[in-house]
């Protein structure tokens, strides 16, 4: 990633607040910014593969995604637990 002129300053900003390097802080924001830019399908996929393997019951993980789903900076459609289960199993 080439920085833009506010992550430049973004990245001061962070290493200067966490004591970290600007390497580390620009592979911060490329990350933050990966996460905001999943699709709501392939954030539904991971977050109930996370799920599982902690051992959360389906009917739970519907639930917990169809909330999670909510708080997402750019939210997707509101889904039902069916609609989810239809996208992570097909």
């Amino acid at each position: 990633m080439i920085p833009t002129g506010s992550q430049k300053e973004l990245i001061r900003h962070l290493s200067g607040h966490f004591g970290i390097s600007d390497s580390v802080a620009s592979q911060l924001i490329a990350e933050v910014l990966a996460y905001n830019d999943q699709s709501y399908e392939s954030f539904i996929h991971q977050r109930h593969r996370e799920l599982q393997e902690i051992g959360v019951p389906n009917k739970t993980a519907y639930r917990l995604i169809q909330e999670e789903l909510l708080e997402r900076r750019f939210p997707a459609p509101v889904l039902s637990e069916r609609q989810i289960r239809r996208i992570i199993y097909g």
